[in-house]
């Protein structure tokens, strides 16, 4: 089931692998969308391929939404846009890439909890996509270690502001629920 985020202030997060469906979801419900649109994009083009990755989303979207490309300040951006867009934050997977070396894990975490605040505060819907890479392999080097585990951290500091999380795997949709207080059965 992948109901379209509420039209009233409600946070959505969208997790999942790498091209999982997370995106496409997002710009669909963007389409569905009846008002003004802001995606704030956070990738940087550090490299050609990743240019090209940049160019191919902008051409995904309507040339009538708003994009506001910020690798950082997305706090600001939120900020920035009118209260009754739609709008798409993707991604932080990107925006930890930019804050990881510049931060250290509590500002981090602080950051991606004022993001969270932020966009549940929002009066429109607000869909922030991540990617979920904690469930590979232990990765060998310390600095992608800390990157996983910080993203996991990131994910699950937005995701506790937000109405709605839904894991995407192969463009199929699962919905997140927060955890219960205790077990099944204990008393």
């Amino acid at each position: 089931m992948s109901e379209q985020p509420r039209h009233g202030g409600a946070l959505t997060v969208l997790l999942g692998g790498a091209r999982s469906g997370k995106s496409a979801l997002a710009v669909r419900w963007g389409h569905g969308f009846d008002g003004p649109v802001t995606f704030v994009a956070t990738a940087t083009a550090g490299d050609d391929e990743m240019r090209r990755r940049i160019d191919r989303h902008r051409a995904e979207r309507p040339a009538t939404w708003t994009t506001i490309e910020e690798p950082r300040d997305v706090v600001g951006a939120l900020a920035a846009t009118p209260g009754d867009h739609f709008v798409i934050v993707d991604c932080l997977t990107l925006w930890l890439a930019t804050m990881v070396d510049a931060h250290d894990d509590a500002g981090v975490l602080a950051a991606a909890d004022a993001i969270g605040a932020a966009a549940a505060a929002r009066s429109a819907a607000t869909v922030v996509i991540s990617n979920e890479v904690g469930m590979g392999i232990v990765p060998a080097d310390a600095a992608s270690r800390r990157y996983r585990d910080l993203l996991g951290g990131v994910n699950a500091t937005v995701t506790g502001h937000a109405a709605a999380a839904w894991l995407v795997v192969g463009g199929r949709v699962l919905a997140l629920h927060a955890a219960p207080s205790r077990p099944m059965g204990l008393v």
